[in-house]
């Protein structure tokens, strides 16, 4: 099971991962109203639909204006958007999510997943942040880092040091990373997920580690354990056919 960036960053921050603030809004108003209570001077409207490469349609945008917030929310409600990975047909945009602007030093790429090859948790980590995983791995495979974590150990310190390393971080950089690091991987374990996807994490200027997007994916099969993320679930955001044959436990195949 999926769920939309905004409820992804509410699931993490209660594991203490650094997020930005932001609220989500269904109506322009609503988006104004969001702004007025982060405060400025910057503010980002992201279209939150089930699908990455938000950026590339038009979903994503910088505004410096309480004007322009009302406006850009307006603009993408409603708006059917095209991503490389919704296909041509789009989806439609029910919700934005206003959030801080941030200065931004550097973009990197973290993930956690099952590695069905070695049936181990495992970090994704690389210095080509806020970029297609899948393109960096097929065309700089030097440029990705992956550890897996020995299930009877856990994740240990010398894990989030390694990826600190692979990072180039320095300081107290190091030491948010290896924070950072154990922090997912408690909320990987907690909340029974199969994908934790962090594209962008950013440094910002003042040295901080920031969570800049969020993925996360349940196992259908564990969320009888977990009814509040159950709860998150956008049926709207699913195929029909497919969500109901998730309702009776089948697969479907097209």
């Amino acid at each position: 099971m999926n769920i939309h960036e905004y409820q992804a960053k509410q699931v993490l921050k209660g594991f203490g991962v650094p997020v930005l603030r932001g609220g989500v809004a269904f109506t322009p108003d609503e988006a104004v109203k969001v702004a007025n209570a982060l405060g400025g001077p910057t503010w980002v409207i992201k279209a939150q639909i089930h699908a990455g490469g938000r950026g590339k349609g038009g979903g994503v945008k910088l505004v410096k204006s309480i004007g322009d917030v009302g406006a850009e929310a307006e603009r993408m409600l409603g708006m059917n958007l095209v991503t490389p990975q919704t296909g041509p047909d789009g989806k439609i945009v029910h919700r934005v999510y206003i959030e801080q602007g941030s200065d931004i030093q550097r973009e990197l790429y973290l993930s956690c997943l099952v590695d069905r090859a070695t049936s181990r948790i495992a970090f994704i980590a690389s210095t080509e942040g806020g970029m297609d995983i899948e393109e960096v791995a097929a065309k700089t495979p030097e440029k990705i880092l992956t550890l897996t974590v020995d299930p009877a150990a856990g994740v240990q310190q010398h894990h989030g040091r390694r990826i600190a390393f692979e990072f180039g971080l320095v300081g107290d950089e190091i030491k948010q990373c290896i924070d950072l690091v154990k922090r997912l991987y408690r909320a990987f374990e907690q909340t029974d997920a199969s994908l934790i996807e962090i594209n962008p994490l950013v440094v910002t200027k003042t040295g901080d580690l920031l969570c800049l997007d969020a993925k996360l994916n349940f196992d259908d099969n564990a969320l009888y354990r977990h009814g509040e993320i159950a709860g998150l679930r956008d049926a709207s955001e699913e195929d029909p056919t497919e969500l109901e044959a998730s309702k009776r436990d089948l697969n479907y195949v097209k």
